[in-house]
């Protein structure tokens, strides 16, 4: 599913986490170099800053000598994992050849993060995004449209934009949160939970909007969860994209909006 990452898409059997054999990653490595020109490399699956800063340096060593041609390579973060983790060591991460952290902070409210089990708090999340900053690492932040529902709406939006101000990340995305196998387990853990409608949602997007205070944070609200595509600079192209939100409330049929087939998860 898009959004509750936590509870579908890393609990399925075949999905449980592992820190695979460091001697059968280096192997994996070694091979992809002699077979491949790799200009991008994604650490997976999972979150890899899990792994000790010594193991993730063997990693990133072996892929700048056995694939030159890589330019950068990123990784998935949770919060709570950079908690083991100083300034100095991400930034010898940093130097090895990390460039980026995708966090999927998914809200800033607390009561929506402990709703949906999150295992992360405000707090936890501006942190590590704090702690990756400092270290010159580039930033990556999800917030999930709809996670809050009905009742939790306002709160999710003044959070979530709260956390972005007081973190400045420099990219940062929106999808819906969706439910290809239903509701009914997340039921178990927000039991009032009401998904937004389509006016829902735009008017949680544009409330998110008018309160970021961003200076130079590439946005996107493109995945194909997301019946409005939004793509821009924040703050220099805000007042352009929530025109675009806006138009989409009070004029649907002119904001050119992804139907719903297009949005099959």
């Amino acid at each position: 599913m898009v959004g509750v990452t936590t509870d579908e898409m890393y609990t399925a059997e075949q999905k449980k986490f592992r820190a695979r054999n460091e001697e059968e990653v280096l192997d994996e490595i070694r091979r992809c170099g002699e077979q491949l020109i790799v200009q991008r490399v994604f650490l997976a699956d999972g979150d890899a800053m899990i792994l000790p800063t010594r193991r993730l340096l063997v990693i990133l060593q072996a892929i700048r000598e056995h694939m030159p041609s890589v330019e950068r390579v990123t990784s998935y973060c949770l919060p709570r994992n950079l908690k083991r983790k100083s300034v100095e060591e991400l930034k010898e991460l940093r130097d090895a050849g990390l460039a980026m952290l995708y966090v999927g902070a998914e809200s800033g409210d607390d009561e929506v993060l402990q709703r949906v089990n999150k295992g992360e708090t405000y707090a936890s999340t501006a942190e590590a995004l704090i702690k990756a900053g400092e270290a010159g690492l580039q930033r990556s932040v999800m917030i999930l449209n709809g996670l809050g529902g009905k009742r939790l709406s306002e709160q999710h939006a003044i959070n979530s934009a709260r956390l972005m101000n007081a973190t400045q990340p420099e990219f940062l995305s929106t999808l819906v949160v969706s439910f290809p196998q239903g509701m009914e387990r997340y039921r178990l853990q927000f039991p009032d939970f009401e998904p937004l409608d389509q006016m829902g949602l735009f008017h949680e997007i544009e409330q998110l909007l008018g309160l970021l205070e961003l200076d130079e944070t590439v946005f996107r609200s493109d995945h194909a969860s997301n019946y409005l595509v939004l793509k821009g600079v924040l703050g220099a192209d805000k007042a352009r994209m929530m025109s675009q939100v806006r138009t989409a409330i009070e004029q649907p049929a002119k904001a050119r909006l992804r139907p719903e087939w297009m949005r099959a998860l």
